[in-house]
């Protein structure tokens, strides 16, 4: 047999092998609520192909091999376990085993390494937490998108209802129309899953969640409880209302908490989660989750400041253009992008900068920030230039960062890449707030440049959707928590 041969009949054993995990991982996290992750990648839903790829992605950052032969047995092992809800990451428990030296079986240290999911410490299910969008647009629809998703996953969210703007035209064809938006998009493609639409009851039904639609111009009008709608969390993807005042419009009945999809103004908390979710306080019912730079900025600022320390920094964004700006030249409130977004590179300011002191109060480093508007539709570039308390070399950061991203608490912020030819449309979809582009850092003594990449539209809705999850106390812990 030729080498060629070799190598296609091992591909097909992994195949084979992955295809076997399917039924498994969808049986743990439809019966038990536990998800299964790979380095923190959920493989739940998942085809062959993106199984065997989600392992090769960690032969590719952190130079080991990691085959579906080696993380089965672990597999197995938790369909033996008496398990709650939790996530659970084979890569993690793979990685862990291998540098343990207490001679345990695969068994015996998976059961250890998840013990605060089982037996007498494991969480009970909970009843799912009703979620209601305000607002339909780019990011309203990939929350929706998400949300159902994760509907029944263990992440205990419902997506109940969306309420937007009166359309002009009969309420049959708005409905068509936004069922037809959730359904396909140019950018994310297309929904995976089923979509129908009952226009007697104003409801778009999406994988079997029914979804009412509300019309409502004023948010102070609305009863969410004549919907059966109770303790939810009201998401803002409108950006119209930004401070307090004007967001608390939306505690009506059936409504407990309103999260922001845009930065917050006065008092209100800006939370970027993994760096500062744990510091909402219960009581909190008016939060924003920042803007998408502020997420992609903040949570490798805080893994170089606590490695390295931060005296000052300035972060240059290369953003996509968005739907604030003109198609083509015409007038707008805003001198620059007034002019047309696909032909134009324009100069616009970033509140990024500023919003990095309500995320990192304890950073005294001064960050500025400016930002330049491209002509391509989704996906951005966050060009960090940091001067560090202390000289390092090039291979030390990408060292320090690439084991950040597999293993820390930070693993689903920063992502970590290092081909060589990578470019903006290869992070359309991204899950991550952030990918460092290991080619492209440069340091030099106390100078780090970071590269850092971001899906300014679905990274950004990941994050919001896990701040969710935080409030509505329905995030479950993740196992092995560290490295025994």
């Amino acid at each position: 047999m030729t080498v060629n041969d070799d190598s296609f009949t091992d591909w097909k054993h992994r195949e084979e092998i992955a295809e076997s995990m399917i039924p498994i991982i969808g049986k743990l996290h439809r019966e038990r609520d536990v998800t299964v992750l790979l380095h923190s990648r959920s493989l739940v839903n998942k085809s062959v192909i993106s199984i065997l790829k989600a392992h090769r992605f960690v032969r590719q950052i952190a130079g080991q091999e990691l085959s579906v032969t080696e993380t089965l047995p672990f597999l197995r092992a938790l369909t033996t376990l008496d398990l709650g809800p939790s996530q659970i990451d084979l890569g993690m428990l793979a990685a862990t085993y291998r540098a343990d030296d207490r001679g345990l079986s695969v068994q015996e240290f998976t059961a250890a390494a998840v013990a605060g999911a089982t037996g007498a410490n494991k969480i009970e299910r909970r009843e799912p937490r009703d979620v209601v969008l305000y607002g339909f647009g780019r990011i309203g629809r990939l929350l929706a998108r998400l949300l159902i998703e994760k509907s029944g996953s263990g992440n205990g969210l419902r997506l109940r209802a969306v309420v937007v703007r009166k359309g002009t035209g009969r309420a049959a064809e708005d409905l068509v129309k936004r069922a037809s938006l959730l359904r396909r998009d140019s950018i994310h493609g297309q929904f995976q899953g089923t979509i129908t639409i009952d226009e007697a009851n104003s409801t778009i039904i999406a994988n079997g969640n029914a979804i009412k639609v509300i019309y409502a111009d004023d948010p102070a009008s609305l009863d969410y409880t004549a919907y059966g709608i109770k303790n939810a969390i009201l998401i803002d993807n409108t950006g119209k209302w930004r401070d307090r005042e004007g967001l608390s419009q939306h505690l009506r009945p059936g409504v407990d908490k309103v999260v922001l999809t845009a930065p917050g103004k006065g008092d209100v908390p800006n939370v970027v989660h993994g760096v500062n979710h744990d510091m909402i306080k219960p009581d909190e019912r008016i939060l924003s989750c920042a803007s998408c730079t502020t997420n992609a900025i903040v949570p490798p600022l805080k893994a170089m400041a606590d490695e390295y320390g931060v005296l000052r920094g300035h972060v240059e964004t290369v953003h996509s253009f968005t739907n604030d700006q003109n198609l083509l030249d015409n007038y707008h409130s805003s001198d620059r992008r007034g002019r047309s977004a696909p032909l134009n590179m324009v100069i616009t300011e970033t509140g990024a900068a500023s919003a990095v002191a309500k995320a990192l109060p304890d950073l005294k480093a001064r960050i500025t920030g400016s930002s330049i508007r491209v002509p391509v539709p989704d996906v951005s570039i966050a060009i960090l230039s940091l001067q560090l308390a202390r000289e390092t070399t090039r291979e030390e950061v990408l060292d320090h960062l690439r084991e950040v991203s597999l293993t820390s608490p930070l693993k689903r912020q920063i992502d970590f890449i290092s081909a060589p030819d990578a470019v903006s449309s290869d992070f359309i979809g991204s899950r991550h707030a952030s990918i460092v582009d290991a080619g492209a850092t440069k340091v030099d003594g106390d100078n780090a440049i970071l590269y850092l990449w971001y899906d300014n539209e679905f990274g950004y809705s990941c994050q919001v959707i896990r701040v969710v999850q935080h409030v509505s106390e329905v995030e479950y812990p993740t196992y092995p928590a560290a490295r025994l």
